[in-house]
């Protein structure tokens, strides 16, 4: 994929791979330069946000973080509940 650097020093990045790392805008990245080439990194991964939906088996409202969202045991969300107000 080829961008172009404008006059103002500028530098759009291909929508491809804006989706591929979730950058949106507003967010910031760390720039180096490694063996000549201009690498640009995220700096941190925006939090997941979590929806609630209904389990397609149960019926029952569940939260769904997306895919790669960890696994919760039921231990885990009672500790977190307990701390909820």
């Amino acid at each position: 994929m080829q961008t172009r650097v404008s006059t103002k020093g500028q530098v759009v990045l291909p929508g491809p791979l804006r989706r591929r790392l979730g950058i949106r805008a507003g967010d910031q990245l760390d720039a180096s330069i490694e063996s000549e080439r201009i690498v640009l990194t995220p700096r941190r991964r925006r939090t997941r946000k979590a929806r609630i939906v209904k389990d397609p088996v149960t019926g029952f409202s569940v939260i769904d973080a997306g895919p790669g969202a960890p696994i919760l045991t039921s231990k885990q969300v009672r500790e977190m509940l307990a701390d909820f107000p």
